[in-house]
């Protein structure tokens, strides 16, 4: 089967083979073999030139042969020859490690605290309106957002940083230990800093003025939307690679010139527990100036200052009613790409993050921002531990090109399967939500998914599956192949009946019922009808349905030319 994912493999059989192929099976052949779907690859080669290994030609297409059967792989037409489940570790980045007030101590300290924690909501409240106040002032008339910001709005924002300093006192920051100094604007530019709490960006704001990255969603954000604007701040929209791109772009002109302040970014992109660091995001490394790691620390024992999966409610008001919280900030030594070569932007953030993580004694991991993401929608749904659909991103999109949108569409359908509590999915919900009757294909399709073999899925084995099938240079050619011989009547749209008709052939007989639940899940705009648009749409929301329609290929050509050209754009 490794020959199928090869696009300059031969891919016709050759006469030998399709003389073999016409004999009627023995009845010791079917005693040994049940019926299957064979792959076979070569090129288009003279009959006669078969066995003396003459220089094939470039045309090249794909035949499947008419023996249908399940028993090894029903997603091999397409050149998958199965997948692997990357390993990950078993660690939650984002878990706050005390979330609920349990204890005595914890219950005596809040009594104790609950009148000083009044005083602190006043203090934080006459902070946060004095500091708007000036900010807004600071703003006022300034239209000219691509120039620096003017000496003089600059020291009516001094106002806002004392203001911060305000608000920290009152969150019980009373003191913050410092190690290392930050270097000279003009010899590191930007500074790149692990992400524990709201706290961090306070910090900062009043340490250094800095101007930030933050993701658009922030400036319509009360208080908090005016104040980044006097930072300067570059917007970013992280699902949108222009967006993304244009961000590179003024953090390079920003970081070329003094005038500006220096840049603060959150490589990782969100917020973590500071137990580890997660993988980082390109953009602070992409322009290549050297980078000053900044790593801050949260020391605790009865209350988890981090801003993991936890209200910001409910962590505020964790903070007013602590005597004390502790913060420490380490400025560490300055990191420069390497002189004697061009240094990739991942090599460079990869030597950064190493040193972040030698500083904080922590391994860094391969999670990302949609592991949070994925984590909040477990979490949603009511699922009692939504840390088991926390898979490291960031190493599954790096394999398997998978976009932000589909992993979540793919948690979507995993969760309406009902995983238990332990996050394993039976066949039958498998079944349920795919709406397939119990037969030979869909069993080998679940099959497929089980890489452990016990008759369960998890989502990670569920998503890496369907990424995998997503990745395969072939998939989007079958698909369109796949509506084409469905459409009977070449009308290009595909009725019921036909539907219906089209999947006799890989799943037998199937009832009225059964019939209509399938041709609703592809029939996405409801209008009786599936058009190439609703269909392969289907198909790309759920890859493993692909192989319902492997009896079309039989005798099929694929165009490899096609599927090269699909290839080159995933990668």
């Amino acid at each position: 089967m490794a020959a199928a994912k090869d696009l300059k493999t031969p891919l016709l059989p050759s006469s030998d083979d399709q003389r073999r192929l016409s004999q009627p099976p023995s009845d010791a052949d079917h005693q040994l073999h049940n019926p299957q779907l064979i792959l076979d690859v070569i090129d288009h080669l003279d009959p006669s030139a078969s066995s003396n290994h003459e220089t094939p030609t470039n045309e090249c297409s794909i035949s499947i042969n008419t023996q249908l059967d399940f028993d090894e792989n029903p997603y091999g037409f397409i050149g998958s020859t199965g997948f692997e489940v990357p390993g990950s570790t078993t660690v939650d980045p984002f878990r706050n490690h005390t979330p609920k007030i349990e204890g005595v101590y914890e219950l005596v300290k809040l009594l104790i605290c609950a009148p000083i924690a009044l005083a602190r909501l006043v203090l934080f409240a006459f902070c946060l309106a004095i500091g708007y106040l000036a900010t807004k002032f600071a703003l006022s008339g300034w239209k000219d957002k691509q120039n620096p910001m003017p000496k003089w709005r600059c020291r009516v924002m001094w106002i806002t940083r004392l203001c911060t300093r305000g608000i920290l006192f009152s969150f019980g920051y009373h003191w913050i230990q410092r190690k290392g100094k930050p270097a000279p604007r003009e010899i590191a530019p930007i500074i790149v800093s692990n992400h524990v709490s709201y706290i961090d960006p306070i910090f900062f704001f009043y340490e250094l003025f800095p101007t930030i990255v933050a993701s658009e969603s922030h400036d319509s954000m009360p208080f908090v939307g005016t104040i980044i604007r006097a930072m300067q701040v570059i917007y970013v929209d992280r699902f949108s690679q222009q967006s993304r791109k244009n961000a590179v772009n003024e953090i390079k002109r920003k970081a070329s010139s003094d005038r500006f302040p220096r840049l603060l970014l959150f490589p990782e992109g969100t917020t973590t527990n500071g137990r580890l660091l997660i993988s980082f995001q390109h953009g602070a490394f992409i322009p290549g100036y050297p980078i000053q790691p900044v790593v801050v620390r949260y020391p605790h024992v009865h209350f988890d200052q981090s801003w993991g999966h936890i209200s910001l409610a409910t962590l505020m008001f964790r903070m007013f009613t602590q005597f004390h919280n502790f913060m420490e900030v380490e400025y560490l030594p300055i990191v420069s790409p390497s002189e004697h070569h061009k240094e990739s932007a991942v090599r460079f953030a990869e030597k950064t993050g190493r040193a972040m993580a030698r500083s904080l004694n922590v391994v860094q991991t391969s999670h990302s921002f949609l592991d949070y993401l994925l984590l909040s929608k477990a979490a949603d749904s009511g699922h009692e531990n939504p840390s088991l659909f926390v898979v490291e991103m960031a190493k599954i999109q790096q394999l398997f090109h998978l976009s932000s949108s589909d992993a979540l569409d793919l948690l979507d359908r995993f969760l309406a399967m009902n995983p238990d509590s332990s996050g394993n999915v039976k066949i039958q919900d498998f079944l349920r939500v795919l709406r397939l009757k119990r037969c030979g294909l869909s069993e080998k399709m679940f099959e497929f998914i089980d890489v452990g073999r016990n008759g369960k899925i998890i989502f990670k084995e569920f998503l890496v599956a369907s990424a995998h099938l997503l990745n395969q240079p072939l998939f989007q050619q079958a698909c369109e192949m796949a509506f084409t011989e469905s459409d009977i009547n070449q009308d290009h749209y595909i009725s019921e009946q036909e539907f219906g008709a089209s999947l006799m052939p890989a799943m037998g007989s199937l009832s009225t019922d059964e019939i209509d639940g399938l041709f609703n899940l592809f029939d996405e705009d409801d209008d009786g009808r599936i058009s190439k648009g609703d269909f392969v749409n289907c198909l790309r929301k759920n890859p493993l349905l692909i192989a319902l329609f492997s009896p079309h290929f039989m005798n099929k050509d694929l165009d490899q030319n096609a599927a090269a050209g699909y290839l080159e754009e995933i990668v």
